[in-house]
């Protein structure tokens, strides 16, 4: 079906820009994108986390959801504690440096999420980890498919 072609071919890409950034293990990958989407979906009010999940590749989008307890939702904490909580839930995984997988997600998520939902996201959370994201986005480079794309092409010019 063209859905599921479309989603596992969109996962694929953002897989591969995380591995261009933590090395060229699929899996940990995947592992990294999960972590990461958890604790930032974590931080997020509902309305905010439903609409950015709105925006992930249905495969993305089922991770995103999984575990997803949204009356305990945001939950608190600063730049230091995320990270601390990312190396937490990798730990498991092969070694990893907390902050570039959280910078690595961060990157591809500005690459492919419409520049107005990523502002939402990022007001809605605490100011240093808004500050992190912000700063992350200015190394951002647009992926070839997107230089065409209206709705993000301001966002790299």
């Amino acid at each position: 079906m063209p859905v599921f072609d479309k989603t596992l071919q969109t996962t694929h890409i953002w897989l591969n820009e995380i591995m261009d950034a933590l090395g060229p293990d699929r899996q940990h990958a995947w592992k990294v994108l999960s972590v990461v989407l958890h604790k930032l979906r974590d931080r997020l009010p509902v309305d905010v986390a439903a609409h950015l999940g709105a925006q992930l590749p249905l495969l993305v989008r089922g991770v995103f959801y999984d575990q997803f307890t949204p009356a305990r939702q945001p939950t608190d904490c600063d730049r230091e504690e995320f990270i601390a909580e990312v190396d937490e839930w990798l730990a498991d995984a092969r070694p990893t440096d907390p902050r570039e997988a959280v910078i690595a997600v961060l990157q591809t998520l500005s690459r492919h999420i419409p520049v107005g939902e990523i502002e939402n996201v990022q007001d809605a959370l605490p100011r240093d980890l808004r500050d992190l994201w912000m700063s992350v986005e200015e190394s951002v480079v647009p992926p070839p498919n997107m230089l065409s794309a209206a709705g993000n092409l301001n966002r790299y010019m």
